[in-house]
Parts: structure tokens; sequence; C-alpha cells
């Protein structure tokens, strides 16, 4: 191996993985720092001019099409994200030389080489990762088709490193360790094709575009925008990386989700999200995750719905020109013998349908009749929506069952048989210890207390310099009757959203429950909480001291501080801590999200207008 493998002469070697960001955004940083006279890349100059066209439409889509003499069809679409294409466009853009230096090559077999993630390249660096493959793969002899290519492009760079002093090359990163080989020999040029007929320019159809994009269409676009506003290649697109790019599309189809389908994503799911797609890639050899893996992530963490928003925003390329003057040309994965896989989302959508009875619709207020509802709403005497106390309630019991089964399997032992059997066999265990020839008994240990108090928060809602509160309403609301729990909750304000007369809509940002009712007095002026840093942590504290139960369910994103633990200890209760995440998306929206009457009497109406 030479000491310095990228340079020859006066010829800089680029060898890049086609079609990868990371790459691309190598063959900017290199352009500022060698400052190249010409450039010279890895395709043919029987294509020179069809690619010269295409790379002058960009950011719009470009496909080059051709027919072999076997018959075969050959497409070749211009992609933005293409280290080869971007060496092409910065020598144009820079009125430099730009030399094709590769062999038109008939039949050429599909490779598929086997190649580190290039996410790898943000980690350990650009050199070591090309040094690495170079040290690993570096030796293993060409095909003779290579070997006819990898000749023709030494020979033509030879002349080219007579004639500047600075000759930026990119290649293919299979295709570099034969160069160096062929450089060394002085090879001639060999015969070869020098004209193409019958080449076709045309625009990639806007369909084609969300199938066949080597990287993900919504990361091509970014790269674009990011290109257009770089001006001298400033740091935020050479520091751009594809984990942002897919942050900021999960927080893009979370906006799309809320508006399309009025099911908030949570925090929590985002991370479960990026959990499991970069444990799937793991899984699968790679170290980030790609479009379909942050696909099958955002639907099995969400739902369908909140997987077709990534996927629509995903696979769209935000610059498309039909009005070009050019053909249009549908490319499809089988044209390009894509090895592609499938997902169906199976989507939920509000359908509304005949009926064989009649029944009461709900009313539709428009955006006006709103305005004059709000108004109207004075907020002097206000009341709750009886089904969602039902609702609030029937949570409450559900948490609470929860949690004891939670303990339940917290208290078994397993011990192998000796005289008795006491609870029962426990066949997993024995199974697993097979070995041992022993069979092992469970022994479940009762469950000291019961839940008290139950403790919901949604969002911390913990304002600072650049986040305003998004929960300001601080209330507790005493039980009706003796079935019915006391409440304290933060949310949003009553009269905000006004959706009928004298009702509003509300969002809970967390709540606190306690039964039996009649008991609790006004958390938020009790001195006795001041101890609490945030809202959370006033229901916490006010759950824990008005359970009469010696246990206290904590349902939330993030577990208590230590502090409220210590709490809990000095009264005689205990907290178990439960993750939001463990409840179901659908069920959580339902709950969250609640109604406030301006007198008793409009529960009548109620439910014409609450939906």
């Amino acid at each position: 191996m030479k000491e310095n493998p990228f340079q020859y002469e006066n010829i800089r070697f680029l060898p890049i993985l086609h079609n990868r960001l990371e790459f691309t955004i190598e063959v900017h940083r290199q352009w500022l720092e060698f400052q190249p006279e010409a450039v010279a890349v890895e395709l043919p100059p029987t294509l020179q001019d069809s690619i010269k066209t295409a790379v002058k439409r960009l950011p719009y889509l470009s496909v080059i099409l051709y027919q072999e003499k076997s018959g075969r069809h050959i497409y070749l679409p211009i992609e933005p994200v293409d280290g080869i294409i971007e060496a092409v466009r910065l020598g144009m853009e820079n009125n430099l030389p730009v030399f094709f230096i590769d062999r038109d090559t008939e039949d050429y077999p599909q490779r598929s080489d086997p190649m580190p993630d290039p996410y790898a390249v943000t980690q350990i660096g650009y050199q070591s990762y090309c040094l690495t493959y170079l040290k690993e793969r570096g030796q293993e002899a060409p095909s003779s088709n290579d070997a006819l290519r990898e000749r023709t492009m030494a020979s033509r760079a030879l002349g080219l490193n007579h004639q500047y002093h600075r000759v930026l090359l990119v290649c293919g990163l299979a295709h570099w360790s034969g160069l160096l080989r062929q450089l060394d020999q002085n090879p001639e040029l060999p015969l070869g094709r020098q004209r193409r007929p019958g080449v076709l320019v045309g625009y990639l159809k806007e369909s084609s575009s969300r199938e066949i994009l080597s990287e993900m269409p919504f990361l091509q676009g970014r790269y674009e925008e990011e290109r257009a506003c770089a001006g001298s290649y400033d740091s935020h697109l050479l520091n751009m990386n594809r984990l942002s790019v897919q942050e900021e599309l999960l927080q893009r189809a979370r906006e799309a989700h809320l508006k399309n389908s009025r099911e908030k994503v949570e925090s929590h799911q985002l991370g479960l999200i990026r959990k499991f797609a970069r444990n799937l890639a793991l899984l699968q050899g790679g170290l980030s995750p790609d479009f379909y893996q942050l696909l099958m992530a955002s639907r099995g963490m969400v739902n369908d719905n909140f997987g077709y928003e990534v996927w629509d925003l995903g696979s769209h390329y935000p610059f498309q020109d039909a009005t070009s003057p050019l053909p249009e040309i549908e490319v499809t994965a089988e044209d390009l013998r894509l090895n592609q896989k499938k997902i169906r989302f199976y989507r939920r959508f509000r359908a509304f349908r005949r009926r064989l009875v009649p029944v009461p619709l709900k009313k539709r207020p428009s955006v006006a009749e709103k305005e004059e509802y709000k108004k109207h709403w004075k907020g002097h005497y206000i009341c709750s929506y009886p089904p969602e106390d039902i609702q609030v309630e029937g949570l409450g019991d559900y948490v609470k069952k929860k949690v004891r089964g939670v303990l339940s399997q917290e208290q078994v032992r397993v011990v192998p048989f000796s005289s008795s059997l006491l609870d029962g066999l426990d066949i997993r265990e024995t199974l697993r210890q097979v070995v041992e020839n022993k069979v092992y008994v469970r022994e479940e240990i009762r469950v000291r207390g019961r839940v008290g108090s139950v403790i919901f928060i949604f969002h911390e809602d913990e304002p600072g310099d650049q986040r305003p509160e998004q929960f300001p309403w601080k209330l507790t609301w005493l039980g009706e009757h003796d079935q019915e729990s006391d409440m304290a909750f933060y949310a949003t304000p009553a009269g905000e959203e006004v959706i009928g007369p004298g009702i509003s809509r509300c969002e809970y940002g967390g709540f606190v429950l306690s039964y039996p009712p009649y008991r609790m007095a006004d958390i938020w002026k009790d001195r006795f909480f001041n101890s609490a840093r945030s809202k959370a942590e006033k229901l916490l504290l006010a759950g824990i001291d008005y359970s009469e139960e010696r246990l206290v369910a904590y349902v939330a994103a993030k577990a208590p501080p230590s502090y409220c633990h210590t709490f809990a200890h000095n009264q005689g209760r205990k907290i178990i801590y439960l993750p939001l995440g463990q409840f179901s998306p659908v069920l959580l929206t339902k709950i969250r999200f609640f109604h406030v009457l301006e007198n008793p009497d409009l529960r009548k109406i109620a439910h014409f207008y609450v939906r």
C-alpha cells in the first residue's frame, strides 16, 4: 500500500460510495481544501453532454435513458446526493474543466458489494473509513469488465496529471485500489466506444421519485435547501447529519398527524421510535436506520396513520418541474432491479354512513360561530361533562388494578420443589433449568396495601426562556357524589377553545385523583406543597398527602425525583411508577381532552357538540 493512497503526484483521489449523503458532503469539504484546477469523474465521455444537461437542471430530477445492443434499457437517475454528480456540478458552477474518464461498457452486471454503513464516516472520519476498506478488500482481483474500466480511467487520469497541477478525481470506492495499481503500470488507453447515439434526457415523474431515489427524498430535499443557503459552503451544510434530518422528519410528521388525525404523538413515543429504529438497524448490520426501518418503528410505536404521515413526508421530493420541455420518464424499482420492501398502512378514517334509524347529529359550528360563542363565554360557574368523569374514574380503577398486577409479579418467588407445590408449578423455570433435573414451583407473596391516589402526567410543562407555559389553568375539583373522586389538575384555560354555547374544550397537562371525595382543599394555594419544583411534582405531593391507602400510582414519561420518594416514606406511603408509554396512545388521547360547561343545564345538550 502506498504511504498516501489518496494522492498520486498531481491527482487527489476522492473515493466514495455512490448516492450517500456523507460522501457528498466530503466532496464539498475536500473541494474547499484542495481547490482543484480540473475535475475527473467515474463517468463515460459518451454520456458527457447528456449528464451535463441533467446536472444544469438540478435541483430538479432528471433521468438519462438509452438502449444497449442487447435491447436492454439503461436508466441513469441524476440525484443531488451523489458525490460524482456533485463533483460535476461544482466544476460547472466554478467554470472548471470536467473530464469524464470511465469506459462505456455494455452488459455490465448488477453489483452489490457489501460496504460498511456510510454513517460510520461521521464517527471515525472519512480517511479512516476508506483506509479500512482498502486494507480489508483492496487486494481483491477485479473482474474483466472492471479491469478494463480501471485501465481506461488510469490512462486518462495520467494525461490529466501532466496537464494540471491539482486534479480532483472522484471515483467509486470499489475501483480505488484497482486505479492505484493501474497508475503504476502506465497503461495505454484501451479501445472502446467513442459515441453513444440515442441518449434521451427527461425529467423524472413525481410518483417515480417516491420509489427509486437512493437516499430518502426528504433528505435529498433538505440537502438542496441547505446547499442553496450555504453560499460559500458554511458549516450548516458541512455538518449536515442524517439522524438530525430524520428527527426533523418525525417532528413534521407529528404536526401533520395532529392536524389530520387529531391525535398527539407524545415525546416519549418519539423516543421509543428512535430506540426501536436504532435497534432494528443494528440487528440488520447498520449503524443508522434507513427509511424503511424508520417507517416500521413509526407504525409500531404509534399507529398506521402516523406511519403514513412519515412515509408521505419522507418520500416527497419538493423540487418538481412538470412544465419542463423535456419528456417525462417514469421509472419503477423493477426497471432498476432494486431490492425493495413493501409496507402497507391500514389507516383509520372517520367515515359517515347512512343509518336505518335517525340519530342526533353532532353540531359542527363554523369558525364564525365559535368566535361568537367565545365572546359570550363568562365562566363564572363551571361544571364537568359527566360521561368524561366516568371515563376518568374508569381509568383510575384500571391503573389501580395494573399496579397490583405489577406488584404481584414482583412478589413471586421461584424455588426448587421440596415438599409442597406452594402456588403451582413454574414451567418456564423448570424448562430453563432442565439440566439440573429439578422441578421448580412458584410462591406468590401477598401484596400489602392498596392503591389510593392516582396521578397522571401527560406533559411536565416546565416553562423556560424559549418555552411558554402551555397549561396555565390550575384548579381543584371536588367530587359531586360519593362515587366520584376529588381531582386537582392543570390544563389549558377554559374559554380558550369554545365549541358550543357555554361549552369549552380543554386539555389536561396532568391531574391527580383521590378517593373518597369532599376532602381535598385547593392544593395550588396550600403552602404545605411549596417544596414542589413543578406542577407535576405538586400533584404528586398532594396525591401522597391525601391518599388513605399505602400505595400511590404515578403515571408519567419520567420517574419522580428522589425527594418525592422521601416525602412519601415520611408519610408512610410508597410511590409506584408506571411509564406513560405502557398505556395505549388512543386511550391517552381520549382521556386528556375534556370539556367544561358554564352551568349544569348545558349537560342536556352538550352531547350534540362534544365529539
